[in-house]
């Protein structure tokens, strides 16, 4: 009788032991995504997705993280705030996904961050309001530089070409109105005077009313803060109406796709970008030289011309998974962790050091001036 309890006790115990390894070995990483891909900002979405994706199907070909395999939800928001939520809820409560990595524009991410916070799911932003870090949330993290350092970039450069007087021209989305807001606060501490401060809708397919207006004023500097076509629209009519004044564009532009819809009236202009964009033109020193152009090369061979958002995706999804391999589990709670202790990270957007009072984690030294000439970046000394 003992021994039949003594073997039963050991079967069981085997049992328990072999589903033990069996459920780690066999364990899944859920990331969930919510982009833009198509839309008035799918020129943000479809490279991110696509870096996302052909960097998680080599994750998992070459056997997932350290074994665990990663099980990759997307929706596509087409930039609306409302689906954004919809399609949150639904990676949180149906499809019950360890981390989120989205949304493309900062009105997506605002608009889902109380229902991250609520639902203890660790979030990477894509987006450039500095309000999805400022306040810190405890589980909302984020890969692109604010618009606040995008804004001290310019102003730093501007002061620099001993200019004073600023005209600002923005949109109406959530990453434009924080940018204006930045804008506005930033210009005194530069001892810069913002001389004019026009606005105009981003589905608007002419802006020279606003421009005329900046014309009249003793500006000596646009400043536009804005993305998708809008800014190229401005930057046409500008150029059109023969103002030449510089050209300052946010890095809500750091896209070929700019270049592309602004023609020849992008000569000249200059933004604030990280080194992706002139990965090749960067010294040998660098230390995210081999980074930038790995991902680059990689990227360009399947589908064409890189942008800075897909990198925003390549940041966001190596924190992860690094994150992962640090905690060594797929537990919410562990990976945020590990998200917030990010250090020396060499991304495509700088070298990321994360703390719990800093959920991006990059200095203003991350950012790069380039001009646009014949077509392409270059960076600015």
């Amino acid at each position: 009788m003992y021994k039949s309890v003594r073997m039963i006790m050991a079967f069981a115990a085997a049992l328990l032991l072999c589903s033990t390894y069996t459920a780690s070995a066999g364990d899944t990483l859920k990331i969930g995504s919510f982009l833009a891909v198509t839309g008035p900002a799918s020129f943000l979405g479809d490279p991110e997705l696509k870096t996302l994706q052909m960097y998680i199907d080599d994750i998992n070909s070459k056997g997932g993280i350290d074994g665990t395999k990663i099980d990759f939800i997307h929706y596509d928001t087409k930039a609306k705030a409302k689906d954004a939520k919809n399609f949150v809820n639904r990676l949180i409560k149906k499809d019950r996904v360890d981390v989120i990595i989205g949304g493309s524009t900062s009105g997506n991410t605002i608009a889902v961050m109380d229902l991250v916070e609520k639902a203890h799911v660790p979030l990477i932003s894509l987006a450039g309001s500095v309000k999805i870090i400022e306040p810190v949330k405890k589980w909302i993290f984020k890969t692109p530089h604010t618009d606040r350092m995008a804004a001290a970039k310019i102003f730093e450069d501007i002061k620099a070409r001993g200019f004073n007087k600023v005209a600002l021209i923005t949109g109406n989305g959530g990453f434009d109105k924080s940018g204006r807001a930045q804008c506005l606060a930033l210009a005194p501490k530069y001892g810069l005077v913002i001389v004019a401060d026009e606005k105009y809708g981003n589905s608007d397919t002419d802006m020279t009313t606003q421009i005329t207006k900046i014309r009249s004023t003793d500006a000596e500097v646009i400043v536009n803060f804005g993305f998708g076509k809008a800014p190229a629209i401005v930057t046409k009519n500008i150029r059109q109406l023969g103002v030449k004044l510089p050209l300052y564009q946010s890095h809500g532009v750091a896209s070929k796709k700019f270049i592309e819809l602004a023609g020849e009236a992008a000569e000249g202009v200059r933004l604030p970008a990280a080194g992706l964009i002139v990965a090749d033109k960067l010294p040998d020193t660098d230390p995210q030289k081999r980074v930038l152009l790995a991902y680059k090369n990689a990227y360009e061979a399947k589908y064409g011309p890189v942008s800075t958002f897909g990198g925003h995706a390549y940041d966001a999804l190596f924190i992860t998974v690094n994150a992962v391999r640090s905690a060594g589990s797929t537990d919410r709670a562990k990976i945020r962790d590990e998200i917030e202790k990010t250090k020396g990270f060499v991304g495509t957007g700088g070298i990321f050091n994360m703390s719990p009072s800093d959920h991006l984690g990059l200095g203003l030294d991350s950012f790069h001036m380039v001009e646009i000439k014949n077509g392409d970046w270059v960076l600015v000394n």
